[in-house]
């Protein structure tokens, strides 16, 4: 999940924490990608050559391999097994000249258990970053009993909200590994930029209200929930038009699903696709925007909800991951259940009709960078070193 040139929008969050870090320590990236890639947003099945994506490049201060690996469809918890074994080879080669004291991984699954497996036969420290997928694979027996080995090997669990420290608690991890630190964002780019002027680039009119939708095109996303609500809203008489931000996921083809919802309720005018947006872009829709929304049925800690606030745009979402606490009050936004359009529809509602103070959800969504991500999570692997080190 970290970016590559071929998908530079991969795993962005998890590419900021580690190009942070790595103003501190010294950071190595082994980041496989498929020979066969079933859930390519493009279409490109295979990845044989560099030409496709790059074996190896320099992301900043941070050199970056791609191995490749293989895993059969439907693999399930296999896969772990798979992505530890196009790892160790390369990772043993790097410890030749690298000698590294942590191995740093991101989601519990398939990661966090090929991780657990590195730390066995490489002898290392381990640490995993949980972050939101970890809940739905756990429903699986097989893979619930893996992840739960995996979380209490490991020297640190990093948790993006607290509903994910609790998970870890749950699967038999110790309390006193488990910490929350949340997603920052970038200040540099996620702030107030002039109303007006972002409609107009956008070509948005300038006195209508606005909801700004973003995220990948699939269902887990909710854009078809944030479409019934807007239709719901136009005919109370509220004249709201939605930009929907966003471009092919990896977890099906849920775009013309999309545009198929829009035409049905006879929204083409008032609807507007357009498509994956740079950060720069990003930042100028929701300082654009009267209103935020996500409407995920499944997050870790969105940092596209962060992002919404620093900008000073008030934010609807829906009760899952670290929202409520992004969410602190409705000063900010208001939370709802997911899944439920009514009461989706009700907030934005609300949302569209209340005078915010900007300027204060502004301040609240900068108040945590990457700096300070970067600083707790070494401070932590910093004592988990010394630990080991003890040992």
């Amino acid at each position: 999940m970290y970016p590559n040139p071929a998908e530079p929008e991969l795993g962005m969050f998890i590419q900021r924490r580690l190009q942070h870090l790595a103003r501190i320590v010294e950071v190595k990236v082994v980041a496989p990608v498929p020979v066969l890639d079933y859930a390519s947003p493009s279409g490109k099945r295979f990845r044989f050559s560099s030409h496709d994506c790059p074996t190896s490049w320099q992301d900043g201060m941070i050199p970056v391999i791609h191995p490749r690996w293989a895993y059969p469809p439907f693999g399930g918890v296999l896969n772990s097994l798979f992505l530890f074994l196009s790892v160790i080879r390369p990772i043993a080669r790097m410890r030749r000249e690298f000698s590294f004291d942590v191995i740093d991984t991101h989601f519990g699954y398939p990661s966090g258990i090929a991780g657990a497996l590195l730390s066995v036969a490489l002898k290392s420290p381990f640490t995993i970053t949980l972050r939101g997928n970890e809940t739905m694979h756990g429903q699986d027996p097989f893979c619930r009993h893996l992840l739960a080995w995996a979380i209490r090997r490991a020297a640190r669990i990093f948790a993006v909200s607290e509903r994910l420290r609790q998970f870890a608690i749950e699967l038999g991890a110790d309390a006193t590994k488990v910490v929350t630190i949340p997603n920052g964002i970038d200040s540099s780019i996620f702030f107030p930029r002039d109303r007006l002027e972002s409609r107009k680039k956008y070509r948005l009119p300038s006195d209508a209200k606005i909801i700004l939708s973003a995220g990948y095109l699939i269902e887990r996303k909710g854009h078809h929930h944030v479409i019934k609500a807007l239709n719901s809203l136009l005919h109370q008489g509220i004249e709201a038009r939605l930009v929907i931000a966003g471009g092919p996921g990896r977890e099906g083809r849920f775009e013309e699903n999309i545009r198929r919802l829009v035409r049905d309720l006879g929204l083409d005018q008032v609807v507007t696709l357009v498509g994956h947006v740079s950060p720069e872009g990003m930042a100028e829709l929701m300082s654009a925007a009267d209103v935020f929304c996500l409407a995920s049925s499944r997050e870790g800690s969105p940092n596209v909800v962060l992002e919404a606030l620093a900008c000073g745009t008030p934010v609807v979402a829906t009760d899952v991951g670290g929202t409520p606490e992004t969410i602190a009050s409705d000063g900010y936004g208001f939370v709802v259940p997911a899944d439920d359009v009514p009461a989706l529809e009700h907030a934005l509602h609300c949302a569209l009709q209340r005078q915010w103070v900007r300027p204060a959800i502004a301040a609240w969504g900068k108040s945590r960078s990457w700096d300070q991500v970067a600083h707790d999570v070494y401070e932590q692997m910093r004592e988990l070193v010394a630990e080991n080190r003890r040992s």
